[in-house]
């Protein structure tokens, strides 16, 4: 069955003097899932999270929000969307307890109840109490999604949310931004410039390069077809003679030829190889990441 859409972006489009900022964007989000928003330095991923969440208004286009147009009924959209953007703004000298409960009061209808379910949620209930300037890194992000969740939300987003985390507190958020979305039901929007970490993070990506969605799909389709085989050859030059006349190949810097990854062919490359006189020194199955293919698709270009 088909998910609920949560956040639907049709032809967004953001001119700033005569520059066009985000050229037509167009992009769903669904209930349940974790969505990555990838894009190198100045290519709009910061400006198209700001037209989300409020702070900056679109040129043209369309944003609803749990189908309400934020450019229309903009209180009830953002009623249904939490944020996070940059860093968490939180009150050091206070306990995380007095942070929710300072937020709280700004959202009709969140009491004393909802600031111990989002506390217990986020796993601080027994920290909660703590200044929060006594806070490692990690839980001050997560107090400041229990302060994203305070009006409980049915979208999330989180811009670079394993921003300054040891390995050991990007393996927690990840597990915990999972949890939300497969456990609560949000629709979770993450940017990073983590590859490898929005590869195993997301359900779907979209990657924006100049103001343009070039690729948006699930992390397993954009990476399907994408597996190489990686060989070590002496001596080279006879080595690559012999493998290109049998496969496509791809000369790399470090003297590796890598090819396309074929289960059944590679067995019978190695033997014309070898019976050629060719030493097969290193045979690697390199599996795809999301790096190659952004790399790939943005022309080189560093991401944001």
């Amino acid at each position: 069955m088909e998910k609920k859409i949560t956040l639907s972006v049709k032809d967004l489009r953001k001119v700033i003097g005569r520059r066009e900022i985000i050229k037509g964007l167009t992009f769903d989000l669904r209930e349940g899932e974790v969505f990555g928003f990838l894009g190198p330095n100045g290519a709009g991923k910061t400006t198209t999270i700001r037209m989300l969440v409020g702070l900056i208004k679109p040129t043209s286009g369309s944003i609803h929000i749990c189908g309400y147009n934020i450019a229309e009924d903009f209180q009830k959209a953002l009623r249904n969307l939490g944020c996070i953007v940059e860093n968490p703004e939180l009150y050091p000298y206070l306990s995380g307890y007095n942070n929710l409960l300072h937020f709280s009061r700004m959202i009709n209808g969140v009491g004393e109840e909802r600031i111990k379910e989002v506390t217990k949620l986020v796993g601080l209930a027994d920290r909660i109490d703590d200044k929060v300037k006594t806070y490692s890194l990690g839980m001050r992000q997560r107090l400041g999604i229990a302060q994203a969740l305070l009006g409980n939300p049915k979208v999330l987003i989180l811009d670079e949310p394993t921003n300054g985390l040891d390995p050991a507190g990007i393996r927690e958020m990840r597990n915990f931004i999972r949890f939300l979305a497969e456990k609560e039901g949000l629709s979770v929007l993450v940017s990073s410039h983590l590859l490898s970490e929005i590869q195993l993070l997301c359900d779907r990506v979209a990657i924006i390069t100049k103001g343009t969605i070039i690729r948006t799909d699930s992390v397993e389709k954009l990476l399907s077809n994408r597996e190489r085989m990686e060989w070590r050859l002496e001596p080279y030059l006879k080595g690559k003679e012999v493998l290109s006349s049998l496969t496509k190949i791809e000369e790399k810097e470090d003297g590796m030829i890598w090819t396309e990854f074929n289960e059944e062919k590679i067995p019978h490359w190695n033997k014309q190889l070898v019976e050629a006189g060719i030493s097969v020194m290193e045979m690697n199955r390199k599996m795809p990441v999301l790096e190659d293919l952004f790399l790939e698709l943005t022309g080189g270009e560093t991401i944001e």
